[in-house]
């Protein structure tokens, strides 16, 4: 009997922690406590208080308002970046998985060469080539993506490419086109929704991570792994400053990491 998807805990938890960063990120959108960009030098490094809750940072803006309006930036940089992975990944594992050949040669040995370069090594590739910047993260961390997507495409083409149904299919008259979009491309999407599912809170970190190596967002534009690179001189003075995006930061990825195994489980007909 297939598990009904609120019944399961791991899943309903990672739905309501994800939920939180989608509401606070559309929140922020139409408001925020203070003007995340507004600077008080008067009021920095000040702890939580009724005016800001988070307290303030070392220009004085509010930490609150710049933890949610850095949420819209993690999840943009999740969602194109997955994106940019799943997209390019499947086209290749779809051409590579059916044609088989040389072409699944030629492919293979691509992927295996974009394996080699880690989401921060392109990033520094495309800096020298190109100023830092939001857009360089999300096309680093989407081409980090891509031999993941490709290979576990191209695991399901080849399984299923010469099973009976799609055998049947092709008997009948079946082109090559219908085949994939009818018969073996609906069959392969379960594993790569939780594949994207768990790619999303990878890039939310790795977007962090180059932020606080200054190759992510650059100032003075709100991003938590940008905030904890400005809040390390100041540990002692505001600890607050660092926490708050920090708990962000974790709460978000374990949100995300709980949704992708809950769908993990209730995909696989094994567990279901």
């Amino acid at each position: 009997m297939r598990r009904r998807p609120l019944g399961h805990v791991t899943f309903t938890l990672g739905v309501i922690l994800t939920g939180l960063l989608v509401a606070t990120a559309a929140l922020s959108f139409v408001y925020t406590p203070v003007d995340p960009l507004a600077m008080a030098i008067a009021t920095r490094l000040e702890g939580p208080s009724g005016s800001h809750p988070f307290g303030t940072d070392q220009y004085g803006r509010d930490v609150l308002s710049r933890v949610m309006a850095g949420a819209i930036t993690s999840i943009a940089v999740g969602v194109i970046a997955v994106g940019i992975g799943a997209g390019v990944g499947m086209a290749i594992g779809m051409l590579s998985g059916y044609v088989g050949g040389w072409v699944d040669e030629v492919f293979m040995r691509l992927i295996d060469a974009v394996q080699g370069f880690p989401a921060i090594l392109s990033a520094l590739l495309f800096t020298a080539v190109f100023s830092p910047g939001i857009v360089i993260s999300m096309v680093a961390i989407g081409i980090a993506f891509v031999p993941a997507f490709a290979r576990l495409t191209r695991g399901s083409f080849l399984e299923l490419r010469d099973r009976e149904f799609v055998v049947a299919a092709r008997a009948l008259g079946a082109g090559d086109r219908r085949l994939i979009l009818r018969h073996i491309l609906p069959n392969t999407l379960p594993p790569l929704i939780v594949q994207a599912t768990t790619s999303f809170p990878v890039a939310i970190l790795a977007e962090a991570g180059l932020a606080y190596l200054g190759l992510g967002t650059q100032p003075p534009h709100p991003s938590w792994g940008l905030m904890l690179k400005e809040a390390q001189n100041f540990l002692s003075q505001s600890p607050g400053f660092a926490l708050f995006p920090g708990g962000a930061i974790a709460l978000t990825v374990l949100g995300l990491n709980l949704l992708g195994d809950g769908l993990r489980d209730l995909l696989d007909p094994k567990t279901a």
